[in-house]
Parts: structure tokens; sequence; C-alpha cells
């Protein structure tokens, strides 16, 4: 939410730029953006220690995607996050910039992961394959936007809605996840079904 404000009160035309230009130094809200992300990505590595039980690989690509989160957060861009070959790059907006696709790009190997993880339930692996299936080419399409156009209104829109699929799937999956680990059936329960059945044994014996 912190992150969302800072976004939005940021000068200029909201679609026009990169998300991390919020971060940078002059900006009203430079600061609660950055510790924003720093906050936002350990969400994620605690999503990944939820997750644990189920797939060590999935706890370890968000990890992954976390650490690489929060140093996209802990290390601003310049004032409109140049990028090569158009502008002149600092090496913070490099290293901003490779960490944050970074971490997406490990992210988008979670939810592919789970879609295809038979150790979790139908619900999940649907969220996954549907997110997974709006990330990677949304991610393909920002790559080649950053690479051959640059910085404008297409690779701000187009990274708008990647991250807004990222940050979907993270809460769906923390939210399924939560009512996986809450939802159980109590031992209790099936052995007063038992005891109410019988076994079969005990059925033949009393015909007998």
């Amino acid at each position: 939410m912190v992150m969302l404000v800072a976004l939005v009160a940021a000068p200029g035309p909201w679609l026009q730029g990169y998300v991390s230009e919020a971060g940078t130094a002059g900006m009203q809200f430079a600061a609660p953006y950055r510790y924003g992300l720093v906050v936002l990505a350990c969400g994620v590595a605690l999503i990944g220690l939820a997750v644990r039980p189920w797939s060590g690989l999935l706890t370890l690509l968000l990890s992954g995607s976390a650490v690489f989160a929060a140093t996209s957060g802990v290390v601003p861009c310049s004032n409109q996050c140049p990028l090569p070959p158009y502008e002149p790059t600092t090496v913070n907006d490099v290293v901003h910039t490779a960490a944050s696709i970074a971490g997406l790009l490990i992210l988008a190997g979670a939810m592919v992961l789970v879609a295809f993880s038979s150790s979790f339930r139908p619900a999940t692996r649907r969220l996954s394959v549907v997110a997974a299936a709006l990330l990677v080419p949304l991610g393909a399409a920002l790559g080649l936007t950053m690479l051959l156009i640059g910085r404008g209104p297409l690779g701000a829109v187009l990274e708008r809605i990647a991250l807004l699929v990222a940050v979907s799937w993270l809460v769906g999956l923390s939210l399924l996840t939560l009512l996986r680990s809450s939802v159980k059936v109590k031992p209790w329960i099936r052995h007063q079904s038992l005891s109410n059945t019988g076994s079969p044994r005990s059925r033949s014996g009393s015909r007998s």
C-alpha cells in the first residue's frame, strides 16, 4: 500500500516511465517506497518458508526472488532509471535493473513450478497456471521493449501489468497456503467414523 501511494503521488503522468522512479532521490515518497519494497521482499521470503513442507525448491525460488527484490529496494536507480544503450547509466542503475529483472524471472519460475507440481492442491495449481500464462509473455514483451524502445508509455504499461500479476499471485498463494495449513481433518473424526460403522471383521462376527 505504501508503495502504491508513493507511485501514484509521484509527479508527472502515472503511465510514463518505470515504477522504480518513485524511489529515486528527490521524490517525495522515495524512502517509503524503498522501505515498502524491502518489506514486500520479506513477505515473499515468509511465503517461501510457509510452503517449505510441500516444496523445498519453491522455498529456494521465493527466497531468491526476495533477495533480488530487497536489492532493488536498497539500491535505487538514478533519475528516470536510465538504461543502456539509450542513456548514460550508472552502476546503481545496472544493479537495480538487473536485480528487478532477476527477481521477476525467478518468480515466474516459481509459478511454473507450482503449476506442474502434484504437491499442491488444484486451486493453487490453477492460479499458478493463469499467473504464469500472463507473466511470461508480459515479461518477454517488457524485456524487448526495454531493449528496443527504451523508457516510454508502452514499457510503463507492461511493467505495471506484470507487477500486478506477480503481486496477485503472491497474495493468492499466501491465502491458499494459509487455508491449507489451517483446515485439517482431526484424527478423532476418523476414529469416530470407524467406531460408528465398525470394521468388516466385527460385522462378519456379529452375523455369525
